[in-house]
Formats: structure tokens, C-alpha cells, sequence
């Protein structure tokens, strides 16, 4: 099992970047000062894996984190804003490349400041539980804000992405803001953990059947939850009237996540009168990227580009 700083560093060396703009060496920084809070009880291993064996050397995920980072790509030229990006894998796992990957890599093109996170999973004995990696997404924010005059950007101007379980996470961060996850390690816990707005890609939304992602309920909540422990962790029954601004992307034909949960949070988004936009691609299944399924450049980077800039987070 090879070292997760090891394939960190050697992908951020290696890695085939978009263009020179974005070719900067990814930058590592842990989390935490020291251990993570509620780790007494957790005895696993972390672990890094290629995702399919002898398949890409880039194409990781790694499991059983009890060390998250952030990942930080610096744009060639800042537009003074930054990004958080959580990766998926289904609380499983979290599927990140050890160089970055093609969406990173574009949003340093257009000079966003790029944190990517990997973060801890609910089933490996945290004492936080569901909560686990929320208490990882708002330590990560309140981290970038500490950085932003070192690296350029407005400490306002943090907007946070999420991609399937990893837009649970950022769902999580974008409704749970007002309510601190864990108590203060130091003094960048006293920064807001609230993002300027949110993208969320095929997401993980709704805990509550029948369209609950079935890896995502069993990892949160285990076998036999309440309906009760569903409707906590569910982002459609949590939306507050000051959510920011936020942005959901799919597919109908998505066979891993079903797209109601995209349509069920949309919803309680409106009905709470939340600055939302939704976009349901025809096809596209789950974890789509830059390119559509023709090939061609897929019509969500141009839509969120927009969204953003007109919410206040370029120029």
C-alpha cells in the first residue's frame, strides 16, 4: 500500500495539466493541528488505492482517513476568489486523484484559488458519527480564510463544490453554517465556516426513502435508521432562510444517485425563497466532468461560471 504523501507528491509532479495556467504543483496542508477530534475509539489504517487496479496511476481514492487535507492548486493569476472542492465516494471512500483533476485544474484557468479536500468517513468509529465530515468541511473553510491575504484572494469570497456523496458534505456546509461542528482547536475557529455560494453535482441529498443512496444511508446512519436519524441528515428538510446562493447540476439518467434528489432539494430551495438555479441533463449518468457525452465541452462550466459571477464571487 503505497503512502498517501507519496502519491500525492509524485501525481502533483507528473500529472498532464489543461495548459500551462493552471501547471502549478499541487500544495498539501493537514486539516488539523494534531489529531482529529472524536478519534478515540477509531482503530482503521488510512489507505490509498487505485480505483480500478492496474488502472490509471492517477485515478486514486483513498480510505479509512484519519489524517484529511486540503490540496491547494494556486491559479497562474487570482480573480480574488477560492474554491473548496469535495470529492464523492459514497462516505466509502473518497475518490480524489493524487494529481488534481481536469475540474481543479479549470477552475485555476480561471483563477479561482482551489482547495480540494479529502475528509473523514462516518463508519470508521468518529466519535462525531454523521457528522464527521462536516466537522472536516468547516475546519477546511475556516483554514482557506486564514490564508487569504498570504494567497490573494477575499476571505469573503470562498465558494464550496460538491460532487455526489461529497455534495452531501458541501450540502451539509452550505444548511449547517450557524452550528459549530466541533469545538475550537485554535484561532482560526473563530472564522465563519459559511460559503458565498455552493455547487452541487449530482448530489446526495435526501437520506429518506425511497430515493436515499443506499452506500450514503448505510455509511451515515447504519442499518436500521430512524426516520428521524434520516430527516437529520437530510439537506432538503434543513434548508435556512440565509442559505447562500446555490447551484445543482445532473443528470436524468443517473443510475447511482437518483435525480429526485436533486428536484426534492431544488424544491425546499424555492420554497424557502434560496437564490437557486437547477440544471437536469438529459443523459450524462453519474460523475460526469468537463466533457459531455459527445465529447464536447459540457454546457455546466459555462452555467456555473455565470451563476458565480453573478452572486459575487468574480469580478
Amino acid at each position: 500500500m503505497l503512502d498517501r504523501r507519496t502519491l500525492l507528491a509524485l501525481g502533483a509532479a507528473t500529472a498532464a495539466l489543461p495548459s500551462a495556467a493552471s501547471a502549478a504543483t499541487l500544495e498539501i496542508c493537514d486539516l488539523w493541528p494534531g489529531r482529529a477530534p472524536g478519534g478515540e475509539g477509531v482503530t482503521v489504517t488510512e489507505q490509498a488505492i487505485l480505483r480500478t487496479p492496474g488502472g490509471d496511476p492517477n485515478d486514486t481514492a483513498f480510505l479509512h482517513i484519519t489524517k484529511p487535507v486540503l490540496m491547494l492548486r494556486r491559479p497562474a493569476k487570482s480573480n480574488g476568489a477560492a474554491i473548496l472542492m469535495i470529492p464523492g465516494g459514497g462516505y466509502v471512500r473518497v475518490a480524489v486523484s493524487k494529481a488534481g483533476s481536469s475540474i481543479d485544474a479549470w477552475l485555476a484557468e480561471q483563477g479561482f484559488t482551489v482547495f480540494v479536500m479529502t475528509y473523514r468517513l462516518p463508519g470508521d468509529g468518529w466519535a462525531a458519527g454523521p457528522d464527521v465530515a462536516l466537522q472536516d468541511a468547516q475546519r477546511a473553510m475556516r483554514l482557506i480564510r486564514g490564508r487569504a491575504a498570504e494567497l490573494g484572494f477575499d476571505r469573503a469570497r470562498v465558494a464550496v463544490l460538491g460532487f455526489s456523496a461529497g455534495g452531501h458534505v458541501a450540502g451539509r456546509l452550505a444548511t449547517r453554517f450557524a452550528h459549530d461542528a466541533y469545538a475550537p482547536v485554535d484561532r482560526l475557529d473563530a472564522l465563519p465556516t459559511k460559503p458565498m455560494a455552493a455547487g452541487l453535482f449530482y448530489p446526495v441529498a435526501t437520506l429518506r426513502a425511497p430515493y436515499a443512496h443506499a452506500s450514503s444511508l448505510r455509511e451515515l446512519l447504519g442499518a436500521t435508521p430512524t426516520e428521524a436519524q434520516r430527516a437529520a441528515v437530510s439537506l432538503e428538510v434543513d434548508v435556512p432562510a440565509d442559505m447562500p446562493p446555490t447551484f445543482i447540476a445532473a443528470a436524468a439518467d443517473d443510475k447511482v444517485v437518483p435525480v429526485e434528489n436533486s428536484l426534492l432539494l431544488y424544491a425546499a430551495l424555492r420554497a424557502r425563497k434560496i437564490p437557486s438555479e437547477l440544471h437536469v441533463f438529459e443523459v450524462g449518468g453519474h460523475g460526469f466532468g468537463l466533457k459531455g457525452p459527445d465529447g464536447q465541452l459540457h454546457p455546466w462550466p459555462t452555467l456555473l461560471t455565470a451563476f458565480l459571477h453573478r452572486h459575487g464571487l468574480t469580478p
